[in-house]
């Protein structure tokens, strides 16, 4: 938007057309309903937006976006808000995608069609009902789509690589206002860009990917006391290396708090979490895992064979939305001294004021898909992602904790980010998002958006800038 065109300058009658025009509600800055809309999960962002579409179906994107081009607007899109990078502000629409939540499996082919607002929590037992399963996240209760297009690492990766690999057609619709579909042989480059490039280039209405044959697994999680925390994850650093790609695991340490949500056994007490899953029998998952539980005894043991609709309960993360800050790469290794900087940070009696999760990587996540796609498919063995909430009188401890945090782990970050785990105010900054990719694909990444969106209209993300000069490259 220019500096002659603020919001109060959008004229009435434009915006009544636009109301008229889509099913979902248009709402206007002082409307009732448009704080509820504009927020989403992470807090830390906020939207302040000249105008609010609500989407219901793609023919309202299509509008929204022809009305933002014919205005001067950028263009923000939101589903549950887990991902937001950058607050939408008065020179932008605000699409919200949440009422676009369809879901429908074809067990023929084994492929699943995903609108844009869909929860994993919508796709897994329509999956499940035909013995499949999405590459789905820890969280079930965080967008299909949004998690999908920003590359997606999930329990079963390791296995079968990431959710944006599984793709085999999406429905977009371009700066131009015009809806188009990418697959690998419409529109190619558009599909390799929008897997892994995320909201870049268009708004994601809907896209078709394939499930996998997973009915149940052995999973659950292992909670060790304050005082065995050093020696099991010593131990775990080195059990890990022999594991098959079946296993997955990743390990997460914290005070807990003393709250009836917290299982007794841990409330109020220091304890690692280890989650564990294993997607073949469950005999063979608890001989795997026996020699963890001979390290030391666990206060809570929650290891079971469970159907895959019970998948959510391995992380367990908790569904309450609040104002976060984030950080995220990945490490070449996890070795002693590795270990010993995670103690020294979050490790029992240090009172951290953030949490630091380690993922095992490796795998199928190491290997390129047969359609190729923007992802970087790193040789890292693990990822790390640190957290703390904002808001609760610790900020600066928090803020001064990712810090460190980065100063740390610099003989062992690979120079990788994930870029699902680049969310909130921490990563507005193009240099943090071009990390995402190897340099060649963020080359070819730039070379799409000058060509899909070269005035940057969708420019509220993990923006990739084009190289024309548009006003808001």
């Amino acid at each position: 938007m220019s500096e002659q065109t603020r919001p109060a300058d959008l004229p009435p009658e434009a915006v009544r057309a636009l109301a008229e025009t889509v099913r979902g509600p248009v709402l206007l800055p002082g409307d009732p309903g448009y704080d509820d809309e504009a927020l989403g999960f992470d807090r830390s962002v906020v939207h302040h937006p000249a105008v609010i579409v609500g989407a219901v179906h793609a023919d309202d994107v299509a509008a929204a976006v022809r009305f933002a081009r014919d205005h001067g607007l950028g263009v923000a899109v939101q589903a549950t808000g887990h991902g937001a990078s950058l607050g939408a502000d008065d020179g932008a629409l605000l699409l919200s995608t949440r009422r676009m939540n369809g879901c429908h499996v074809d067990p023929e082919r084994s492929t699943v069609r995903i609108e844009a607002g869909t929860l994993w929590q919508d796709v897994i037992p329509e999956a499940a009902r035909h013995g499949l399963a999405p590459l789905n996240g820890s969280a079930p209760f965080v967008g299909a789509v949004s998690y999908t297009l920003g590359g997606g690492i999930g329990l079963l990766s390791r296995r079968y690589g990431y959710a944006a690999d599984r793709v085999r057609r999406i429905e977009v619709v371009t700066a131009d206002g015009e809806a188009r579909t990418a697959t690998e042989d419409e529109n190619p480059e558009l599909f390799w860009a929008l897997r892994g490039g995320k909201g870049n280039f268009g708004v994601v209405t809907a896209l078709e990917a394939e499930l996998v044959p997973v009915r149940r697994l052995y999973g659950g999680g292992l909670f060790f006391p304050a005082e065995s925390v050093r020696e099991v994850l010593h131990f775990y650093r080195t059990w890990i290396e022999e594991l098959p790609d079946e296993f997955s695991s990743s390990f997460f340490m914290l005070d807990w708090p003393d709250v009836p949500e917290v299982p007794e056994e841990i409330r109020g007490r220091f304890a690692l979490h280890l989650r564990l899953s294993y997607l073949g029998p469950e005999e063979e998952g608890a001989r795997l895992v026996a020699p963890l539980r001979a390290v030391a005894a666990p206060l809570l043991d929650t290891l079971a064979d469970i159907p895959y609709t019970d998948v959510g309960t391995i992380h367990n993360d908790p569904p309450t939305p609040g104002s976060y800050h984030i950080n995220t790469f990945q490490l070449t290794r996890l070795d002693h001294d590795t270990v010993e900087a995670i103690l020294s940070l979050v490790g029992p009696g240090t009172k951290s004021a953030i949490g630091i999760e380690i993922r095992h990587m490796g795998g199928a996540l190491s290997r390129p898909p047969r359609v190729p796609n923007a992802v970087a498919h790193t040789s890292a063995a693990f990822q790390l992602y640190s957290a703390g909430v904002l808001g609760i009188g610790e900020d600066q401890a928090v803020l001064d904790g990712h810090d460190l945090v980065v100063e740390t782990f610099r003989p062992w970050n690979n120079g990788t980010r994930t870029l699902n785990f680049m969310a909130g105010v921490a990563h507005t900054d193009p240099e943090d998002v071009r990390q995402a990719y190897t340099p060649e694909a963020y080359e070819r990444l730039v070379a799409a958006k000058a060509a899909y969106d070269p005035g940057n209209m969708f420019r509220y993300n993990h923006n990739i800038p084009p190289t024309t000069k548009g006003p808001h490259a």
